[in-house]
């Protein structure tokens, strides 16, 4: 896909920039103690950071301690109401997915959940990113982004599952499709990227 288009700046648009820059002021520094005697103040912020640091207060959780990741991808499952959720192991051989296709009924709204482990330390601004390709078109036909969050390291698997979104219908969206998968975060960490496929059909077992 081809970047953003370069935008040219004016001499009086760079003044003008200039301006903004010159008129801010950070605020004033405060020492760590204020900090932290501020967040005791704040319930509701002191309870959010109780809730993300979870059991790494007590101290580096390592679920995986061969795996230098922070962040460790272990299943894309696909999920309809009513059926039963399909899944594609992601710790194996990724270049097998695409073996591996999904049937998804046309027009029918479906869910991505994507499970995972975080060790080691937090993890910040995670995020999907999904690409899907109709096979023999070049170019994406769909894109979408979701931004995950932010997870404590646990010992559990957590979770995280896609807004519902309905598949296209109708003879020409029927077809197979390749899709790119990506998990990566604010700091443009590539935690994990894989490519699998579905196939819109009529009907499930057509």
């Amino acid at each position: 896909m081809s970047g953003e288009p370069e935008v040219a700046h004016t001499p009086e648009e760079d003044t003008e920039e200039e301006e903004i820059k010159s008129s801010y002021k950070p605020p004033p520094e405060k020492t760590i103690e204020e900090i932290l005697a501020a967040d005791q103040e704040d319930e509701s912020l002191r309870k959010y950071k109780e809730a993300l640091l979870g059991q790494a207060q007590a101290g580096a959780v390592i679920v995986e301690p061969d795996d230098p990741r922070k962040v460790i991808v272990k299943k894309l499952a696909l999920c309809v109401v009513g059926r039963d959720d399909v899944e594609l192991d992601l710790t194996g051989d990724l270049t097998d997915l695409k073996k591996q296709v999904f049937v998804i009924k046309e027009g029918v709204q479906y869910r991505i959940r994507i499970d995972f482990i975080v060790q080691r330390e937090i993890v910040h601004g995670l995020k999907y990113v999904q690409k899907t390709y109709r096979l023999g078109v070049p170019v994406p036909v769909d894109k979408m982004t979701h931004m995950v969050g932010s997870y404590p390291p646990k010992t559990e698997i957590q979770s995280y599952t896609t807004p519902p979104e309905d598949a296209p219908s109708g003879m020409m969206a029927r077809g197979s499709y390749s899709v790119n998968s990506l998990f990566t975060d604010d700091d443009k960490n590539v935690h994990l990227q894989w490519e699998w496929s579905f196939e819109i059909k009529k009907d499930w077992k057509d």
